[in-house]
């Protein structure tokens, strides 16, 4: 009785619009499909019209367009909404999002820098809709590295891709940059100027400048995010399950930020910083959010991380004892074999932005943190790359086959959607949610109002859907080949515009737009 009562409404506005609208010349009409929407738990078999990028009508009735989709069998939910992803500005890169049912990735947690160079980059040349915070890392290295000039406005880019790497002069300075006090307000006042350029919040990457970042930096991005309304997005300052820095102490430094100034706070990958202890950091979350906090946190679904050779937390004596693992749990990605010390103290000597693959939390902690009900599903995709050329992969046209990296990258979606159908770890309607209407939630929250019409299928809201069939729908990537797409999701729409299309993403469209504060 209380579904029926929560769904009325809507049930009650669809027969009328459905009514209203039946005889509409829609541009796309999306048949029999098992509609899911998150927000009202509205789950029925129905027809949805859609025109001029909106859902017009979502009705029983038998419904006509110049476009139209069977999607019998199947599940039509909303368009999946990726906070964190490293590769949402390029091509091949936002490919994989598409077969992985993403039609939102967001680069939040390093961010852009300067933001206006992201956005202007993919202005109607975007598949996916598109979005960045700003990047304090970005910044910092600017000011440490004067050589340093972005062509691509992501420092995570300028580092993997040779190419670019060589006009931007990108370096791992950032990391041990420690500022001085006129170079500390420096930092903040750009950071202050880029918010104003629309920038989705603060990225703040501080676990791979952990000994450099001051707090009177972090203090400060948090009180800027709360000016605006908006968000940090953070990666911790430490990853450690052992005093005297756990990754719990990391998440207190900016969680006390928020309690002072106020502003949203979304710690990434949450379960790779407190590892075994992710249960206590998980509770910390729940209590901020009853005292009325902005907190959320992020999880992907894999143990495994990936990152660069000289990341912060990496080094022997926080990576041993504090996340109980060895050299053998870190894989070098261009040869695919576990690391040596004598082979680790080479990379990070000679060439610290290596691309690495690493053991972080069990297995069992990863799924318990999954299904966490304050917990949304992240990607934290990074480039991947091709053995032949060792460069990264970029273009629209790179195979999918025999790619090296993290198979996050490709599959993170489709691995919640096979975990849900083979090992039951959530309903159905939960996992659609952390994916979609969760997201969706927590940034319209934060100052991002486009995000009122997405993560919903709901009349009036944008048409960004995906359509997967729940019974063969499957991640295939894997740590030997990692870009080996997501199948089982056979169509993707991004405001009204068919991108994926019998599983096959369309070349040369571009219904992506830009997603701001």
């Amino acid at each position: 009785m209380k579904l029926v009562s929560k769904i009325t409404p809507l049930v009650i506005a669809m027969a009328l619009i459905g009514g209203q609208v039946q005889a509409q010349d829609f541009d796309i009409v999306i048949n029999e499909g098992r509609v899911m929407d998150p927000e009202t738990g509205f789950d029925q078999v129905a027809n949805i019209g859609i025109k001029d990028g909106k859902i017009l009508s979502i009705t029983k009735d038998i419904i006509e367009g110049k476009q139209s989709i069977n999607a019998k069998g199947l599940v039509v939910a909303p368009g999946f909404i990726d906070t964190h992803s490293h590769v949402s500005n390029i091509p091949f890169g936002q490919k994989l999002h598409l077969r992985d049912g993403v039609t939102t990735p967001l680069d939040l947690e390093i961010g852009s820098y300067p933001v206006n160079t992201f956005y202007d980059r993919l202005e109607g040349k975007s598949m996916t809709n598109y979005g960045t915070s700003v990047s304090p890392a970005g910044i910092r290295e600017s000011i440490i590295n004067p050589e340093y000039h972005s062509n691509t406005a992501s420092i995570v880019t300028d580092l993997f891709e040779q190419h670019e790497h060589e006009h931007s002069h990108a370096s791992m300075a950032v990391a041990t940059f420690l500022p001085n006090k006129e170079q500390i307000g420096q930092i903040n006042q750009m950071v202050d100027e880029e918010m104003k350029q629309g920038a989705i919040g603060i990225g703040v990457p501080v676990g791979y400048m952990s000994v450099g970042t001051t707090s009177e930096e972090t203090i400060s991005w948090q009180e800027t995010a709360a000016k605006y309304g908006s968000s940090t997005y953070l990666h911790g300052r430490f990853s450690s399950q052992k005093p005297a820095t756990t990754g719990i102490l990391g998440f207190q430094e900016m969680i006390s930020n928020v309690g002072i100034y106020g502003g949203g706070l979304l710690i990434q990958h949450i379960h790779q910083q407190s590892l075994e202890k992710t249960p206590e950091a998980l509770k910390m979350i729940a209590d901020a959010r009853k005292a009325g906090l902005k907190v959320s946190a992020e999880v992907y679904p894999y143990y495994q991380g990936a990152t660069i050779a000289g990341a912060d937390y990496l080094v022997p004596d926080n990576y041993g004892p504090n996340m109980g693992r060895t050299y053998k749990d870190i894989i070098e990605v261009a040869t695919m074999k576990p690391l040596t010390k004598e082979r680790y103290d080479e990379l990070v000597a000679n060439n610290p932005s290596a691309s690495v693959i690493f053991a972080g939390i069990s297995k069992q902690g990863m799924l318990e943190a999954l299904v966490d009900p304050n917990v949304h599903v992240g990607s934290d995709a990074m480039p991947l790359t091709i053995p032949a050329t060792g460069q990264m992969a970029v273009e629209f046209d790179t195979p999918y086959e025999g790619l090296q990296g993290h198979p996050r990258a490709a599959g993170t979606h489709g691995k919640v959607l096979r975990l849900v159908r083979e090992q039951n770890i959530m309903p159905l309607m939960t996992a659609i949610s952390k994916m979609s209407y969760k997201p969706a939630k927590y940034l319209q929250e934060n100052g991002v109002h486009a995000m009122e019409n997405k993560g919903r299928i709901q009349v009036n809201k944008d048409a960004d859907i995906t359509i997967f069939d729940p019974t063969t729908v499957t991640d295939n990537a894997t740590l030997t080949d990692a870009g080996l797409p997501t199948t089982g999701i056979p169509y993707v729409l991004i405001n009204g515009t068919v991108i994926v299309n019998d599983s096959v993403v369309l070349k040369d469209i571009y219904p992506g737009q830009a997603v701001r504060n």
